[in-house]
């Protein structure tokens, strides 16, 4: 990147300090009267995210318009289209538009959707004056107007403009010229920036950058303020090989002694030392049956205290796995006895509860399948395959080192840059031509969420973390966040190869620009020898669950009633270097949905616990994290809403999990969700808000957290305690 030079650093911060005002102004003028009227809980609390004025021109100087973006309810807590780009359905509410015959030869408004470069156009749908749902976009940028026409199904616009506005991701422009004048006054070491932010530990290593964003000036003296840690062994090559995930078939009262420990393995040409289970990575896949009971010796042979946490199993409280709540902390060399009793049916998983930024990265999690006693509690396939989804920072010689007192990475968690599933950087499948798989789906990275597309397979949601849907869906991709889980068939019509893709769209705030981002995970062979049995046409049929919606009847009626609790998802920040902070403060002017990937991996690495805590507040007491004390009664219902803040720092989707318990997602910014699932984590966006139904069936002290291991080790996290 060329720097600018001969330039007065305080003729910069000025420039700087212009483009926060013409932001600033932007904003205003982008929450007026229109927007900040909105129904839709986000659009009137973050209209700068979820709303557009329109703006009238001469043809109509007297009218007024307002396009509410609306994230679309699909089975995932997030909307994209099969290559990543955000979906938004449109709302628009006008008024004061004259009949279109005193504009013209015309009869009718009709609302379009473009992208800056006017091409190609996306016909909305007729509107006039009041509110109309009009059609949806799938652009990263683009512009909404409404033209008067004389017939009101044309292709393009042919009439003239009487109401236009920008999206509001459009508000970000290239800043280069604007920040490389006092950022290039910084790139020596600033003596006003504290010490242990100037390269305080020699063996840290520079994290690998992202391609599409280069470094910032002034970041290359800096490290984190903790030392780094790496696993060690006095002989490595004594450490045994990792091992193939084993299948574990457990019945009830049965037993299964578990042993975190190190092993050796080699990915990208690396030869990395990392966590397993039994010697695996993912540990034993552990299948039980609905209603069994089982029990587990853990065994901790790490040189660091840890314990076992069931994600999503609805257990007893002492055996939840969490050290310093349910349990002390299973130190090198200890045991302890778990009893796990499985009463639900679905997709879980099992992974560290202390340090998981750490441990769970390096390999400690694997999967419970818990089937269900009815044989047609799901629809037919011909095979089924388990996934369990992973991310792994590489650098040159190795595995990028981890905060050792304090998660670093902790602004935006660690995105790793090798993406992994099962363990391995390449998964395959042979399969035959025309047979329905059943893909188990875990995403147990730190902080990655996946957009997945498997080809042009056909393929249908059928359940989520603690059981069915009400209906299947069909969809394009699967979005998917950290410990979500989704049970997904799909169908294999042709033979050929199918790639298991990753594609999502990041966000450069330096250029203003988005950009798309793909990954390959692994292929799917599919050959030309017919299969044995044929289940399209139950594939093909979207089944209702007529059980789950009978389970959910009983719910319904605190749908409509007002939240009993809310919590604010926020963020503090203190003592950051000097050009972070300048860099930072242009990082609000827009805020993706969804943070894909991590663009800013200089800036992310290097925040720590001394710089960074992120904050659940309970809204009514102001009590924020561990200090908010929570009592209800077993067998509550619980209306929770849960906001995400766009003004905060730097505000980010959250993977809000709850332990021990089942919730229903009703619904997001105000649109109720006509589809539900029994969940405990939900992926809320950011800038946006949720309403959850919390059955409180399971009385303990129960974890609700945000499942980015770096946010949880910030202190995102409380207790809820529910007494029998």
């Amino acid at each position: 990147m060329r720097h600018v030079g001969n330039v007065c650093p305080y003729c910069g911060c000025l420039l700087v300090f212009l483009m926060l005002l013409l932001v600033e102004t932007t904003a205003a003028q982008v929450s007026g009267a229109a927007c900040g009227e909105a129904d839709e809980p986000a659009a009137r609390q973050y209209p700068d995210l979820y709303c557009i004025d329109l703006v009238p021109t001469g043809a109509a100087p007297d009218a007024s318009a307002a396009a509410r973006l609306i994230l679309p309810r699909t089975p995932f807590g997030a909307a994209v289209t099969h290559d990543g780009v955000q979906r938004f359905k449109i709302e628009l509410e006008a008024a004061n538009l004259p009949d279109p015959s005193e504009l013209g030869p015309y009869t009718v408004y009709v609302a379009w959707a473009v992208p800056p470069n006017l091409n190609p156009y996306t016909r909305l749908g007729v509107v006039g004056n009041g509110r109309h749902r009009v059609g949806e976009v799938a652009l990263n940028k683009f512009l909404v107007f409404v033209t008067v026409e004389s017939t009101s199904d044309g292709r393009e616009p042919e009439g003239r403009i009487v109401l236009r506005g920008q999206s509001p991701s459009s508000v970000l422009q290239p800043h280069d010229l604007f920040s490389l004048s006092p950022l290039a006054a910084l790139s020596r070491v600033d003596d006003d920036d504290p010490a242990e932010h100037q390269h305080p530990h020699s063996e840290w290593m520079m994290p690998p950058m992202h391609p599409a964003t280069p470094m910032v000036p002034g970041m290359g003296g800096l490290a984190p303020s903790v030392e780094p840690y790496l696993p060690s062994a006095p002989h490595p090559e004594g450490v045994p090989l990792v091992r193939r995930t084993q299948y574990v078939k457990l019945t009830n009262g049965d037993s299964l002694t578990l042993k975190a420990g190190l092993v050796r393995r080699t990915i990208k040409e690396r030869e990395l030392l990392m966590y397993g289970f039994n010697g695996q990575s993912p540990g034993p896949l552990l299948h039980v049956q609905e209603a069994a009971t089982v029990h587990v010796r853990f065994e901790n042979n790490l040189e660091h205290p840890t314990a076992v946490h069931w994600h999503g199993v609805r257990l007893d409280n002492r055996f939840d796995g969490v050290p310093g709540l349910t349990q002390e902390p299973v130190g090198p060399g200890e045991s302890f006895e778990y009893t796990v009793h499985f009463p639900d049916a679905g997709l879980f998983w099992y992974h560290p509860h202390h340090r998981e930024d750490i441990q769970q990265d390096l390999g400690l999690y694997g999967n419970l399948l818990v089937r269900s006693g009815d044989p047609t509690y799901l629809g037919p396939v011909n095979r089924e395959e388990v996934l369990m989804l992973d991310d792994l920072l590489l650098g040159e010689e190795g595995l990028v080192p981890y905060g050792a007192g304090s998660s670093n990475y902790m602004l935006m968690g660690r995105f790793g840059n090798v993406l992994l599933v099962n363990g391995e950087p390449s998964y395959s499948l042979k399969v035959k031509q025309g047979e329905v798989v059943r893909f188990y789906l875990t995403n147990v990275s730190n902080t990655r969420p996946l957009n997945l597309s498997l080809g042009d397979a056909t393929m249908k949601v059928v359940a989520s973390d603690l059981g069915k849907y009400e209906r299947e869906s069909m969809v394009e991709s699967i979005v998917i966040s950290p410990a979500e889980r989704y049970i997904v068939d799909a169908y294999f019509p042709d033979a050929g190869t199918y790639l298991i893709l990753n594609r999502v769209h990041g966000l450069n705030h330096r250029t203003g620009a988005f950009f798309p981002e793909v990954d390959t995970l692994g292929s799917i062979s599919v050959s030309d020898a017919p299969t044995d049995e044929n289940h399209v046409d139950a594939f093909q049929r979207l089944r209702v669950n007529a059980d789950v919606s009978a389970d959910i009847e009983k719910y319904r009626p605190e749908f409509s009633r007002p939240p009993d609790k809310e919590l604010l998802m926020t963020l503090e920040v203190d003592d950051l270097p000097e050009v972070v902070r300048q860099m930072m403060r242009l990082d609000p002017i827009y805020f993706n949905a969804v943070e894909w990937t991590d663009t800013m991996p200089m800036m992310n690495w290097i925040t720590t616990g001394d710089q960074i805590r992120w904050i659940l507040r309970d809204s009514d007491t102001g009590k924020e994290n561990m200090e908010i004390d929570w009592t209800f009664s077993e067998g509550d219902v619980i209306k929770l809403l849960v906001k995400n803040d766009r003004n905060a720092f730097h505000s980010m989707q959250h993977p809000l999990h709850v332990h021990g318990q089942r919730l229903l997602v009703i619904s997001v910014n105000g649109e109720p969700d006509d589809n539900l699932v029994w969940k405990d984590t939900v992926l809320l966006p950011a800038g946006s808000e949720a309403e959850l139904l919390l059955d409180l069936s399971n009385p303990g002290k129960w974890m609700v957290h945000c499942h980015i291991a770096e946010h949880l080790d910030s202190g995102m996290m409380m207790v809820m305690n529910v007494v029998e």
